[in-house]
C-alpha cells in the first residue's frame, strides 16, 4: 500500500456556502445548526471530506478521481443541494491558528458509526465504530485510524446534555453528550472533545454513517468485494427458507434456522452480507480489533466499487447513489463549497486509502483492568497531530493493516 510524504499545495480562496442534506437519523427539535458568521467559519475548516474520501457515500463528493463525470456543475448542484448540515464538533473544531481557516493543510475528519434502529430514542445510542480519517497536506492520500470502543478515557463535562463528567468506555461519550435533549449532535460533540483531549487531535470535519443505511448504497453498487480473513459465525442474523433475516425476526416465523455463516476468502457480497460480517467481533481472534479491520476494509471497499464499472460517469447510477447515501450519513461540513473542496482533493482515489491498526491490532489492558492505548498508538496520533504521519508507517509497518 502506498505511504507517501507531505507537502503543502497551494491555496485555494473561494467564497463559502452553506449546504443540506436529508439523512434518515432521528430528528432532534431545536438542534440544527447556529447560524453561521465570520468568527465561527475562522474556528473551524469545514470540508465534507468524509464523502469524498471514502466516494461511497455519496456521489455527494463522488465527482473526481479522475474520471468524468456526467451533467459537471448540474449534477454537483443535485448531489449537495439537499446535504444536511449540522454542528458536529462543537468546540473539538480546529482553529484558525491549526489551520481550520482554509483546505490548504492537513485535513482531519471524525467518522462515527452508529448502528441505531428506528425504535430507539436519539439518546440511547452509542457510537458503535469511532474512525479518524487523516488526510496529509499533499490532498494525495487518506488513512483509516479506529480507535478501540472500549478504550478507558475521562469524558469532559458536557452542559447542553447536563452531563458532569467521568471516566468510562469511550463509545458511551456519544450517549452521554446525546442524553437530555443533546441529540446525535450534542453526542458527536463531546465524542469530539474527548478525543481531542486524549489525543490532541482538532477536527476539520465529521459525518455520523447509520451503518443500516450501508446496505442501500451497497445493493446500488450491486455488490463489494470482501476477502474474509477467518471463517466466522454470524450473531445477528440467520437463514430461513434460504433467505437472511435478523434473529428476532426469524423466531417470530417459528420455522428451521440456519446459521449465517462467513467463511474464509475473497468474494463478492451483497449488502446484508457484507454489512454483516463487518458487525460481527465475536468468534473473532482478536474480538473488535478485527472487527475494526474489516470495518475499514468495507470502507475501501465501497470506495474501490464505486470507481468501476462506469459508476461515476453514469447519471442513473450516480442518481441512485445520492439517494442512497441520504440514508447512510450526516455531515458537518461547515459551510466550504463543495465544489473548492472536489478541486482541492481530486488527487485522491479509493486505492489511496491506507487502513491502520491501533494497539497491535490486540487488546492492551491497563492497570485498571482496562483498555487504554498504546504508546505506539498514542505517537501514530501525535504524527496524525502533525501532519507526518506517512513518516510514522515508514518507521513503524507493524501499524498497518492486515486485511486486503
Amino acid at each position: 500500500m502506498p505511504v507517501q510524504t507531505s507537502g503543502r499545495p497551494p491555496s485555494l480562496d473561494a467564497p463559502h456556502a452553506s449546504v443540506r442534506m436529508s439523512a434518515t437519523i432521528p430528528a432532534q427539535p431545536g438542534k440544527g445548526r447556529p447560524p453561521t458568521t465570520p468568527a465561527s467559519r475562522k474556528r473551524r475548516r469545514k470540508d465534507p471530506l468524509w464523502a469524498r474520501i471514502t466516494l461511497i457515500f455519496g456521489a455527494v463528493l463522488m465527482l473526481t478521481s479522475g474520471v468524468a463525470i456526467v451533467g459537471g456543475k448540474v449534477m454537483i448542484d443535485r448531489a449537495t443541494g439537499n446535504i444536511d448540515q449540522r454542528n458536529l464538533l462543537g468546540d473539538a473544531g480546529k482553529s484558525g491558528a491549526e489551520g481550520g481557516a482554509n483546505l490548504d493543510g492537513p485535513i482531519d475528519m471524525l467518522l462515527l458509526g452508529v448502528d441505531a434502529r428506528q425504535s430507539w430514542a436519539p439518546d440511547d445510542v452509542r457510537a458503535d465504530s469511532i474512525i479518524v480519517l487523516h488526510i496529509p497536506a499533499t490532498h494525495d492520500q487518506a488513512y483509516l485510524i479506529s480507535i478501540p470502543r472500549d478504550t478507558e478515557v475521562r469524558i469532559p463535562a458536557f452542559s447542553k446534555s447536563g452531563f458532569h463528567g467521568g471516566v468510562d468506555k469511550i463509545n458511551a461519550a456519544f450517549q452521554a453528550g446525546a442524553r437530555n435533549g443533546g441529540g446525535w449532535e450534542g453526542g458527536a460533540q463531546l465524542t469530539a472533545q474527548t478525543i481531542k483531549q486524549m489525543t490532541g487531535i482538532s477536527f476539520d470535519g465529521a459525518a455520523i454513517i447509520n451503518f443500516g443505511g450501508f446496505k442501500r448504497i451497497i445493493d446500488t453498487l450491486g455488490s463489494v468485494r470482501i476477502c474474509v480473513s477467518q471463517e466466522v459465525k454470524s450473531h445477528h442474523m440467520v437463514y430461513v427458507d434460504g433467505k437472511p433475516m435478523w434473529n428476532a425476526e426469524a423466531k417470530k416465523t417459528g420455522k428451521p434456522m440456519t446459521p449465517v455463516v462467513h467463511k474464509k476468502g475473497c468474494k463478492e457480497m451483497e449488502g446484508w452480507a457484507a454489512l454483516d460480517y463487518s458487525r460481527q467481533r465475536y468468534g473473532l481472534k482478536n474480538a473488535d480489533y478485527d472487527r475494526q479491520q474489516n470495518q475499514q476494509q468495507l470502507i475501501k471497499a465501497m470506495a474501490k466499487k464505486a470507481t468501476q464499472n462506469g459508476t461515476l460517469t453514469s447519471p442513473t447510477k450516480i442518481s441512485k447513489l445520492i439517494d442512497a447515501a441520504g440514508d447512510a450519513f450526516v455531515l458537518d461540513t461547515g459551510g466550504v463549497p463543495v465544489i473548492d473542496f472536489i478541486f482541492t482533493m481530486r488527487g485522491v482515489t479509493g486505492s489511496d486509502l491506507t487502513m491502520l491498526r491501533t494497539n497491535g491490532g490486540t487488546f492492551n489492558g491497563n492497570g485498571n483492568n482496562r483498555e487504554s492505548l498504546s504508546e505506539q498508538t498514542l505517537e501514530m496520533f501525535r504524527a496524525v497531530k502533525e501532519d507526518r504521519l506517512a513518516d510514522f508507517v515508514v518507521a513503524n509497518p507493524e501499524v498497518l493493516s492486515t486485511r486486503k
